[in-house]
């Protein structure tokens, strides 16, 4: 019997459909399932709902919580693990995050991924998960674990460098990238064909065409149309200038490079219409409609779920079947794309079956896009190395080297506002020398 185990199983709402997903297919249905997280309102809220899914759909699951001091006995056997923690939460450290930063005239976005905010998210979640991890060699060393948090590039790739599990990170941006494109240009997206490869949310789309033809004449022309520009003006900015769109939002890519939010330059802002703060705007709004939702998904009616998109029932079912599944995701570079460098996490098109996921060569990035994505990567590298070593140095280099950081402020600037931020998350942050 196949068993799942799910870290950070109080997102109910991202549990009900990833887990509600595996309940609707066959190879699934009378599955194992370990629910794990450290807040007991939250876990048993997700015991409920997912005990209501598998009544509702008549599958036949096992289902177990435990509280993360028994993170062992429900990861015990698994062959597979998904994991969504989220360590330090909105508050307190979303929010030091934040204000912080801001402290020292630097803005963010939604920092969850790169720069300042995407370091200290880093630095607080590896650890845990390398904990996590360590169970898992332990007690299912065969296990195949699925990386939903963020900084999805970093945290994976701490995990593959230090640890010896099984390891894929997944995200939407891959999967929505090209049907989002034309969409925003009122372009049709049926019989898509298209590549993508690169870091996780700045993966760039290489090709894209449609019944054979190539779109991207007609993308480029559209996206300087002022009727579509503004839309999507960050991505359409850098695809003007580096030939390329990129896999993720214009809210996020702006905070991943020197050029958009800018305190000389604060009219940027408005013209690129950069929503600054525009994380924990969604925390607290999310907080608020949780309240609402949790008397539609914790009670005693039957509660439906339909398979969704996730990726992540359609890849444990093609390892459980055989049945060869493409997607995007994220592994180590070892030679797929041949201008990164070696070993950093990279995203790329992967195939799920009987052997696990193999991951498929990508060769050389245009020359332009390799170059930009690097300043990313050097920033990603040293963070795994401030976390995997606990030397502060490494720390402080993460974030001399961020794009946005470095435009903003000096070097006694950048320092001082990291030791703020190591003295603000005091214990959700391990000791460094």
């Amino acid at each position: 019997m196949v068993k799942i185990a799910f870290l950070g199983a109080g997102s109910t709402v991202f549990a009900k459909n990833v887990l509600g997903d595996c309940l609707n297919v066959p190879s699934m249905r009378e599955a194992k399932i370990a629910l794990i997280d450290l807040d007991a309102e939250r876990l048993r809220d997700s015991e409920v709902m997912l005990r209501n899914i598998n009544h509702t759909l008549g599958a036949g699951a096992r289902i177990q919580a435990y509280l993360a001091a028994d993170a062992d006995k429900g990861l015990a056997g698994a062959d597979f693990v998904v994991n969504a923690i989220q360590v330090g939460g909105y508050e307190p450290s979303t929010v030091i995050d934040f204000e912080i930063p801001k402290r020292f005239g630097l803005r963010q976005t939604i920092a969850d991924t790169l720069g300042i905010g995407g370091i200290f998210r880093a630095l607080r979640t590896i650890p845990v998960m390398l904990d996590y991890c360590a169970i898992i060699e332990r007690v299912a060393p065969s296990a195949l674990l699925l990386n939903y948090s963020n900084p999805m590039a970093m945290l994976t790739g701490a995990i593959l460098k230090g640890t010896s599990v099984h390891t894929v990170g997944l995200c939407h941006s891959v999967q929505s990238c090209a049907s989002h494109l034309c969409r925003e240009l009122e372009l049709p997206d049926d019989d898509l064909q298209w590549r993508i490869a690169g870091i996780n949310h700045q993966g760039w789309l290489l090709s894209i065409s449609r019944h054979g033809q190539d779109l991207y004449p007609e993308i480029k022309r559209r996206a300087e149309l002022p009727e579509y520009k503004p839309r999507d003006a960050v991505r359409f900015e850098i695809m003007k200038w580096f030939g390329h769109y990129v896999t993720e939002s214009s809210e996020h890519s702006s905070e991943y490079v020197p050029w958009f939010i800018k305190n000389k330059a604060p009219e940027l802002i408005d013209r690129f219409r950069i929503p600054l703060d525009e994380y924990p705007r969604r925390c607290v709004n999310q907080i608020e409609s949780w309240k609402k939702m949790r008397d539609e998904l914790v009670s005693d009616k039957p509660l439906e779920h339909q398979r969704t998109g996730e990726y992540a029932s359609y890849i444990m079912d093609a390892v459980l079947t055989g049945i060869p599944l493409p997607f995007g995701g994220n592994v180590l570079n070892k030679g797929l794309i041949t201008n990164l460098p070696n070993n950093c996490c990279v995203e790329v098109m992967c195939v799920a079956d009987r052997n696990g996921i193999t991951p498929t060569y990508v060769g050389d990035l245009p020359p332009q896009c390799a170059a930009l994505t690097r300043t990313n990567v050097n920033v990603q590298e040293l963070t795994i190395e401030a976390a995997l070593t606990r030397k502060k140095q490494y720390v402080y280099q993460a974030a001399l080297l961020d794009p946005h950081t470095a435009a903003e402020l000096t070097i006694d600037e950048i320092v001082a506002m990291c030791d703020a931020l190591i003295e603000a998350h005091g214990s959700y942050l391990p000791a460094y020398h």
